[in-house]
């Protein structure tokens, strides 16, 4: 919807402006009408092209299926054992041919190989220790959020991913928010080695953070997976082969030539840039806003994504 004020874009001491406290901002009930504020697609708009950084080649993954290309983004500082093993995994072409073979609504999505009688072999690991947890120190500069959470007592950001924090065990881990990639698992810890993957399609199940291993996010193509068939079978798996959506092949960036590469950059989430996201987020301005949150949850913070400039 298009507001009914234009907002100029944001360049200097308006923006560090826009990450003060508002003091204008209309109390609930109150019947003033909120000031127009800049929104996400104005700090975007008018963000430096220091504020982003490309996606690595190395941990950037292409899943190609019938309706397009899913690009994820693995994070091997919070699951290093689980990155390199996904890697090799690809590299030795696993996926390829393999299948889209759980949508469960308002869950998760969930690809790989769907036959346990006979299972498809690689040369990978079989057995990968879970990272359900990492130590925090080491995994990257930590943008945290002034909010209280529910599932951890510090959450923010590093590089480019939602991140819940524990100070005092000195333990860090990525959360389950949206888009969010995680390592399926049978029932003993380290039953997850990466030859199934899933990533969350619905409203963010943080009660399994801390309980699977998870590894990037999708950073383009989520598309394409919330709009899958929702299975019928137990947990969203489909029943019959037929109902399942092939996979092509999945690759990683690095071994993709130059010109058949999605040319992508995120938002870098220690800059000024992207605190002003959140502040455009935690408190939206008027017309259409009638109230303003005054807060924000870290898997409503958007982390933007768009085409090399």
């Amino acid at each position: 919807m298009k507001a009914a004020t234009t907002i100029h874009a944001i360049t200097g001491m308006a923006l560090v402006a826009l990450l003060a406290h508002d003091a204008d901002a209309a109390p609930a009930g109150s019947g003033k009408e909120l000031p127009p504020k800049p929104s996400v697609a104005d700090v975007v708009k008018a963000s430096k092209p220091g504020d982003w950084r490309p996606l690595d080649p190395e941990n950037t993954l292409y899943m190609e299926l019938p309706a397009g290309r899913v690009v994820m983004e693995l994070a091997p500082n919070f699951a290093p054992k689980a990155a390199a093993n996904i890697r090799a995994l690809v590299r030795e072409r696993y996926f390829d041919g393999l299948w889209v073979m759980r949508a469960q609504d308002g869950f998760v999505v969930q690809w790989g190989d769907p036959d346990e009688e006979t299972p498809r072999p690689f040369k990978a690991a079989k057995t990968v220790d879970a990272e359900f947890t990492v130590p925090a120190k080491g995994t990257g500069a930590f943008t945290q959020l002034k909010e209280r959470d529910v599932y951890a007592p510090q959450v923010g950001h590093v590089n480019g991913f939602p991140v819940a924090r524990d100070p005092k065990g000195g333990q860090a881990w990525l959360p389950h928010c949206y888009a969010m990639v995680g390592v399926a698992r049978d029932e003993a810890s380290n039953t997850g080695n990466g030859s199934q993957l899933y990533t969350v399609i619905g409203h963010a199940p943080r009660h399994l953070d801390r309980n699977i291993t998870v590894v990037g996010r999708i950073v383009a193509g989520m598309p394409l997976l919330t709009v899958m068939p929702r299975g019928t079978g137990a947990l969203g798996f489909y029943e019959k082969a037929e109902q399942r959506t092939p996979i092509a092949s999945v690759r990683l960036a690095a071994d993709v030539p130059q010109a058949e590469r999605s040319k992508l950059e995120v938002m870098r989430t220690e800059s000024a840039a992207f605190q002003a996201v959140i502040e455009a987020q935690r408190n939206r301005g008027g017309p259409w806003t009638k109230v303003a949150a005054g807060a924000i949850d870290l898997c409503n913070v958007p982390i933007p994504v768009r085409e090399q400039q």
